[in-house]
C-alpha cells in the first residue's frame, strides 16, 4: 500500500474482501499518492496465501491504508506489524484498526528502511512489500529483509511493483513462487528457498 508516483491524492473508502471483516469499509487517508492495492489483486494474493494465513505473523511495510495487513487479520492472521512513515496515513490506519477491534495489530510510525536496519521483531511468516513505485527500491529492500533475519523459515514476501519495471533481482537463495499482473501492476510471492 504505497504512494503513487503521480502524486495524486486519493480519498474515499476501502473494502475488506473476505474473512471476519468481510465488506467492512475503511477510511483512506487524504495523502498525496496513496495507492491502495486493488481488490482483485488482494483476492488473488490471499488465495495464494490461504494455506499459511491462519495464525501467521505478518509485517506490512509501507502500510499506507493497511489494506494488505487488515485483509490478513480478517482472514485469520495472528498478528500484523504495520510500518508507515506518513503521520496522517498512520493515524487513519490506527483509527481503522480501532474501529475493527483489530487485536494483534500494531502500528509503527517510522520509515521502513529504518525499521529493517534495526528490527525489533522477527519470525514473520509473511511480509507485504509495496513501496512507492517511483522510488525503485525493491531490490535493496529485499536485500535488507534477507539481512535483517526477521523471517520465519518458510516465509513468503509479497512484492507489488510497476509492471514496466525491470525484473526484480532477488537475494541469493530466493525464488519466485507465484506472479501475475493486473493493469500496470506486477505482483509476486518470493522468498528464501521458496
Amino acid at each position: 500500500m504505497s504512494r503513487q508516483s503521480a502524486g495524486k491524492s486519493r480519498t474515499g473508502r476501502l473494502r475488506i474482501v473476505a474473512g471476519k471483516w468481510r465488506s467492512r469499509l475503511l477510511d483512506i487517508a487524504d495523502v498525496p499518492g496513496l495507492r491502495p492495492t486493488p481488490e482483485r489483486v488482494r483476492e488473488t494474493l490471499f488465495n495464494w496465501l490461504s494455506p499459511i494465513i491462519p495464525g501467521a505473523r505478518c509485517l506490512d511495510l509501507f502500510a499506507g491504508t493497511g489494506a494488505l495487513g487488515l485483509e490478513a487479520l480478517s482472514r485469520g492472521a495472528a498478528a500484523v506489524v504495520f510500518v508507515e512513515n506518513s503521520p496522517k496515513a498512520a493515524a487513519t490506519l490506527e483509527a481503522n484498526v480501532a474501529r475493527l477491534g483489530g487485536s494483534g495489530a500494531s502500528v509503527r510510525r517510522m520509515d521502513a528502511f529504518e525499521y529493517l536496519r534495526r528490527p525489533a521483531e522477527s519470525g514473520f511468516d509473511i511480509v507485504f512489500l509495496d513501496p512507492p513505485f517511483a522510488a525503485d527500491k525493491l531490490d535493496e529492500l529485499c536485500r535488507l529483509i534477507d539481512a535483517a533475519s526477521i523471517l520465519a523459515g518458510d516465509a513468503r514476501i509479497y512484492v507489488e511493483e510497476d509492471r514496466n519495471r525491470p525484473e526484480l533481482v532477488l537475494p541469493s537463495g530466493w525464488q519466485t513462487t507465484r506472479s501475475s499482473t493486473a493493469g500496470n501492476v506486477r505482483y509476486s510471492l518470493v522468498g528464501p528457498g521458496a
